[in-house]
């Protein structure tokens, strides 16, 4: 085990965030670098526990208490190898994951958790660095082909696994570049878009195919692609949007998040010739949705200059504190600031849109809101609450209902359960024999570390289908939920 001492010895520091004043400026990542030194004695506060429930909070299974271990040890090479073993891009959840394994961490009974994530990250950062991170080609060929339709982490780890079990992997996303909403929605300060080029450059190594700006369903159909391939995989995400009802939805200036944080992105990145679409410079924004995407628009409207950012939601304030209701080791529901809160704008708890009110000439003004309390389980609205903010733009964050009822899957003709999801049996097949679903468009809404278990399921089931037998490890089950909204 790491330091027998170090949870007792050593507080919990996670890496300093860059000044505010001076991040805003830029579409740059928001942290600032970590010496290895302090991210080896973070990793000394792993007790090795007798039971890591850090394992059960983690949908991958990830070996934390090893490559804690290693890494306190000073052993990279080894500690990135455990870690490849079970996740193919730490890089991913090391930056994006909310570390349910955190919440399960033992020392977090009644202490402070091991940092799990940032040991995640900044190991297979290491590696990168020193060119430990190499492409793994199979030996042979199995002569199978298999399509896999969305390149985001559930795409991208099918598509991995497959490959290197000797399989040859055709990926298809419709948009111009590979990666799903890792490139379209995260914005640039939360992952840069060169963490997601170098991975997909190890892929192309290994033999993966992309074929980017394919409509699948129009520019190829289902019926070609059951002819061309042997397999194909579904992992065309949940990306249906859950949108609001109430008078002036209408009203020229409200969108959904995701019809707003690719702009951001092509900003960030320097690839628009002139101003984005959706400019909040200098003007009021209003963000309705209290979870990560809308603290996603927040960051991308507070550096695109917005006068103003309200983030509103109709829950109320979580506590700081873990309720009762959700003890150890789940996952509870904490008021958490993220980087993008630290940065500006107010967030309104316990409040619902009642409408939207425009200017007369069909461009939305502002917001008519209510406060909510909740009585029984259900919401009411507290009479003589109403009150206007000001409002030029209005962004949707409120998730996701499904995958979109596309040409390609009414091509497939696959059956769709009664959550809107596409059904799939215990072995992630859906009611046509070869086509397999990954990721949220069977699971419904979730992570990027559930996206990238389901892949590595659906890979080892898809191998089975195709060879008859899998050495391909299946961390998780079809019916597997998480412990967490």
């Amino acid at each position: 085990m790491a330091d027998p001492k170090g949870f007792l010895n050593i507080s919990r520091e996670t890496p300093t965030r860059r000044p505010v004043d001076v991040r805003i400026q830029d579409w740059k990542e928001v942290y600032e670098p970590q010496e290895f030194a302090h991210l080896q004695k973070q990793a000394s506060r792993c007790m090795d526990c007798g039971i890591p429930f850090c394992h059960q909070g983690c949908p991958l299974g990830n070996l934390i208490p090893e490559w804690n271990d290693l890494i306190w040890r000073g052993e990279k090479k080894e500690a990135v190898a455990r870690l490849h073993a079970t996740n193919n891009f730490p890089e991913f959840t090391g930056r994006l994951c909310p570390a349910p394994c955190e919440t399960a961490c033992v020392v977090g009974i009644n202490g402070s958790p091991v940092t799990i994530k940032q040991v995640e990250l900044r190991t297979i950062e290491e590696a990168f660095d020193y060119g430990d991170v190499q492409p793994l080609p199979p030996d042979r060929l199995s002569g199978k082909t298999v399509a896999v339709i969305g390149s985001g982490p559930a795409g991208l780890a099918t598509a991995q696994q497959l490959t290197r079990a000797g399989h040859t992997v055709a990926v298809y996303e419709r948009a111009e570049k590979v990666g799903g909403l890792l490139r379209y929605g995260i914005p640039e300060f939360k992952m840069e878009k060169s963490i997601v080029d170098r991975r997909i450059t190890q892929m192309e190594g290994e033999g993966t195919r992309f074929r980017a700006g394919v409509n699948v369903g129009v520019d190829i159909t289902g019926h070609q692609l059951r002819t061309k391939y042997d397999a194909i995989v579904l992992a065309v995400g949940s990306t249906n949007w859950r949108d609001i009802n109430v008078p002036g939805r209408e009203l020229k200036g409200i969108y959904q998040a995701m019809e707003f944080l690719p702009w951001g992105n092509k900003q960030g990145l320097g690839e628009l010739a002139g101003e984005p679409p959706i400019n909040t410079r200098g003007k009021h924004v209003v963000i309705l949705g209290g979870g990560d995407t809308g603290a996603d628009c927040l960051g991308t409207s507070i550096r695109q200059g917005a006068a103003s950012v309200t983030q509103l939601e109709i829950m109320p304030r979580p506590t700081e504190e873990r309720p009762s209701s959700q003890p150890w080791p789940t996952y509870p529901m904490l008021y958490r600031v993220s980087s993008a809160h630290e940065e500006g704008g107010e967030r309104i708890y316990a409040v619902s849109t009642e409408e939207f009110l425009g200017d007369g000439q069909g461009n939305l003004r502002a917001l008519q809101l209510v406060e909510m309390t909740m009585t029984n389980g259900k919401f009411e609205k507290v009479p003589g609450s109403e009150k206007e903010i000001p409002a030029d733009f209005v962004f949707l964050a409120m998730g996701f209902v499904g995958p979109e009822k596309s040409e390609l899957l009414a091509q497939l003709e696959v059956e769709f359960d009664d959550r809107g999801n596409i059904k799939r049996d215990s072995e992630f097949q859906t009611n046509i024999e070869g086509v397999f679903v990954a990721g949220d468009a069977g699971r419904g809404q979730s992570l990027i570390v559930w996206a990238i278990a389901e892949g590595r399921s659906v890979a080892s089931s898809v191998d089975k289908f195709l060879v008859g037998e899998t050495q391909l490890p299946s961390p998780i089950e079809p019916t597997a939920r998480p412990l967490m909204v």
